[in-house]
This record gives C-alpha cells, structure tokens and sequence, in this order.
C-alpha cells in the first residue's frame, strides 16, 4: 500500500485513504467488506460513486469517490460499514 494510509481494527485492515499516490483520483478512497453482504452488494452497484478495483462485484477492494462536500456523509457510512465488518 505504497502511498496510501491503511485503517484497521485489530489486525484487519478495512480501508486506504491517498497520502502521495491516488487510487482513481486524489478525492477517492478504497475499503473492503468481507464478504460482502448481499444487502450492501446491492446498494453498492446502485452507487454511482462506488467502483470496483476491476469491475468485477466479487472485488475485494471497493473505491468511493468524493465528488463534493455532500458525499462526505455517504463515504463515511460506507467506512463505517467497513470497520464494522472487519471483526
């Protein structure tokens, strides 16, 4: 993760934010859920902000990009979804 700034709960990373490397650009992050559940599968393929590391559903890494101050709101509650999930 060269670049980027891991967040875990105990050993388990959850999320990378940019420091000197961009993912897709400089205001988007990537998290992971593990497996992802069904329910939040769902709502993340109808997030036009969500995208994953190769197109692919199954990805283990997800990225969320910012695009104003109004999606703050939303990126936080998919980190938290993330740090909730990585236990």
């Amino acid at each position: 993760m060269f670049g980027l700034r891991g967040f875990y709960r105990g050993k388990k990373i959850f999320a990378a934010l940019p420091v000197t490397r961009t993912i897709k650009n400089p205001s988007s992050f990537i998290f992971r859920i593990e497996p992802l559940p069904a329910k939040l599968l769902e709502r993340a393929k109808a997030e036009p902000r969500i995208g994953t590391e190769n197109g692919a559903p199954s990805a283990k890494w997800l990225s969320f990009m910012l695009n104003s101050e109004a999606d703050f709101r939303d990126a936080l509650w998919w980190l938290n979804q993330a740090y909730e999930h990585a236990k």
